[in-house]
């Protein structure tokens, strides 16, 4: 089981992450946490790397039930989605599968949440 959904898309970087932003809204989801990984590498590192971002993707009632359901979920949250420069006017988008980064948690109300997450992270890349 890959641990990702990703699609590649003809766009510039901004209005990728702009693309995303939306899509993840129509499906429930804020982004909490935006790390600009080029950014960090430049002012840590002081290395060139890729236009590259992090965006912490929250559902709140999916959450809540999660937390509800196991209390130590927190530390797998939110759901993280990469955009990532591709080169040649191309952005590749990759979203974390929820169910495969949980299976190795043994509780089946938490399994039913991943799967419905999983589902609305699929519908969010696929509609780009």
């Amino acid at each position: 089981m890959s641990y990702y959904f990703s699609k590649t898309i003809q766009s510039g970087f901004d209005a990728a992450v702009e693309k995303v932003t939306a899509a993840l809204k129509t499906e429930g989801f804020g982004v909490l946490t935006e790390i600009d990984i080029r950014a960090t590498l430049k002012k840590k590192l002081d290395v060139d790397f890729k236009a590259y971002k992090i965006l912490g993707a929250c559902n709140p009632p999916f959450a809540y039930k999660a937390l509800q359901a196991e209390d130590k979920i927190g530390l797998m949250l939110p759901c993280n989605v990469i955009v990532q420069d591709a080169g040649n006017g191309q952005v590749e988008v990759a979203a974390v599968d929820p169910a495969a980064s949980m299976q190795s948690i043994k509780n089946e109300r938490l399994e039913e949440i991943a799967a419905a997450v999983r589902e609305k992270l699929k519908k969010v890349v696929d509609s780009l």
